[in-house]
């Protein structure tokens, strides 16, 4: 009796530990209530966990506006714990060098199709990637790149398939929001 009491006050600071330490998102159901002391800036999408700059680019003409991950910190965060993503809107991960990528779901509650891109922006893969069903998901698959990327685009499952892009296309007039 007592190593079964025990096990679940084991069971249960661990769930609890987990919970308290997972992130909130940068479009979390309800923020945190800004205090006085911070500071929004209009251009970054901005909350007490991680801001990301805002930005457009294109591929084939379709115009895609984007949010821009560009620090270790926003690579992690990316776009968990987001319920919805706009149509024509999706995240583009900046790396400083040109290496094989792998992404996983942690936290991410939609189902989302990645294309790496190469330095000299060409599509080189394009893979669906399914949503996490739990924050407490501990076995997710990861979602290596086929080649050396510098670039990762994240957007709504199909997008690319929808809108006639394939691998072999380019991403041009990238702007980002300083």
């Amino acid at each position: 009796m007592n190593y079964f009491l025990i096990i679940m006050c084991l069971i249960v600071a661990t769930t609890i530990d987990a919970f308290e330490s997972r992130s909130t998102s940068a479009k979390a159901l309800k923020p945190p209530a800004p205090t006085t002391n911070e500071k929004t800036d209009p251009q970054t999408e901005t909350n007490s966990v991680v801001s990301f700059k805002k930005g457009s680019l294109k591929i084939k003409k379709k115009l895609l506006k984007i949010e821009v991950a560009e620090t270790p910190e926003q690579y992690s965060y990316g776009l968990m714990n987001r319920l919805t993503l706009a149509e024509n809107e999706g995240m583009l991960f900046i790396f400083k060098e040109e290496e094989q990528r792998f992404f996983w779901m942690k936290n991410t509650f939609i189902n989302l199709s990645i294309a790496y891109i190469d330095k000299n922006k060409k599509i080189i893969d394009i893979q669906d990637m399914k949503a996490a069903t739990s924050s407490l998901d501990d076995k997710l698959p990861s979602y290596p790149s086929k080649g050396k990327a510098m670039y990762a685009l994240e957007v709504n499952q199909g997008w690319f398939e929808r809108n006639g892009i394939k691998v072999g296309n380019f991403i041009t007039d990238i702007k980002i929001i300083k």
